[in-house]
């Protein structure tokens, strides 16, 4: 097994406004804030594995910008987090990957995105950051890049003996040889009831989560661990059930929590940790995430997770 965290996904910039209420199709209603802040889902995991790592493990990101300002910019801000930009490379044709983020006064969010550059990253990329993906202990990936790039990194990783993360977000139909390049499938509730044939469900009572979980280990999934917010994080195998509890915290912005969990989840496995312990890990990570605003500026640092973990409970 090689060292550290690969991240292969996409990098956006995150256009973020403050509502009151989401508005309803056709109506137009007043944002009271706004921000653009640096994010993309693969990026934001990025960023937060370089918080938890502080230096002491590399953490690499593979994907890719566009030729203009916000390109460098996210560059710019996965340095500052630790993280080596070796293999972001650049699509002087596209644009950036942006994301339209509406939050509302409960702290929930509305998120559209344009893929932009990460749009065109394509499996033929990775073959100069082959090693990147080869050498690394854990390997996270999404789906806001190619599924055809998606497939390739699992490949690659799953061959070296990484351990292989999957955020399937957004939520779209995958192929059975991709859940099985998989340790761990990471969906919410409404990924999960869209990755078994559903429509998206916002919550799901803990049988049926565990129901359409067990759908996709019998299609070859060997793990498939449920985001459910509050409720915790739902761990799933072929014959076991594992209910992490959420830690008890005011939610101010829900937007990268899944980010933070995964990241929280790829450090702890990646320094040694076992499945139990990673998971709480996780949780903590999360938990520490949704009580700021904006994506990567809300991912902790390793004391503030270590703090939590001594104080608080879950």
């Amino acid at each position: 097994m090689g060292q550290g965290i690969t991240v292969v996904g996409s990098l956006n910039a995150d256009l973020v406004v403050a509502v009151r209420r989401f508005p309803g199709p056709g109506e137009t209603v007043t944002g009271h804030d706004f921000a653009v802040f640096p994010g993309g889902k693969g990026a934001n995991q990025a960023f937060a594995a370089g918080r938890l790592a502080s230096g002491e493990m590399p953490v690499r990101m593979v994907g890719q910008v566009g030729g203009d300002a916000y390109g460098e910019w996210l560059r710019q801000s996965l340095s500052r987090a630790g993280v080596d930009v070796t293999h972001v490379r650049t699509d002087a044709a596209a644009p950036t990957g942006l994301a339209m983020v509406a939050i509302d006064a409960a702290a929930q969010n509305q998120i559209v995105v344009v893929p932009g550059a990460n749009g065109s990253f394509n499996p033929a990329a990775l073959t100069a950051a082959h090693h990147a993906v080869a050498d690394a202990a854990v390997v996270l990936l999404q789906l806001e890049i190619p599924l055809p790039t998606v497939q390739t990194a699992a490949r690659i990783a799953r061959e070296a003996g990484a351990i292989v993360i999957l955020d399937p977000a957004p939520a779209r139909a995958v192929a059975d040889v991709l859940l099985r390049s998989v340790d761990y499938l990471t969906p919410n509730e409404s990924e999960l009831s869209v990755l078994t044939g559903g429509a998206p469900q916002a919550t799901l009572r803990r049988g049926d989560a565990v129901a359409r979980a067990r759908q996709l280990i019998a299609r070859g999934a060997t793990r498939v661990l449920v985001k459910m917010g509050r409720q915790g994080a739902l761990l799933v195998t072929e014959s076991a059930e594992q209910l992490q509890p959420a830690f008890p915290v005011e939610a101010v912005d829900t937007t990268a929590a899944g980010d933070a969990f995964n990241a929280g989840l790829a450090f702890a496995l990646g320094s040694g940790a076992d499945e139990a312990d990673a998971l709480r890990y996780a949780a903590a990570t999360a938990a520490i995430s949704v009580t700021r605003p904006g994506a990567q500026p809300s991912m902790p640092s390793r004391a503030d997770v270590e703090s939590l973990l001594k104080s608080g409970s879950g």
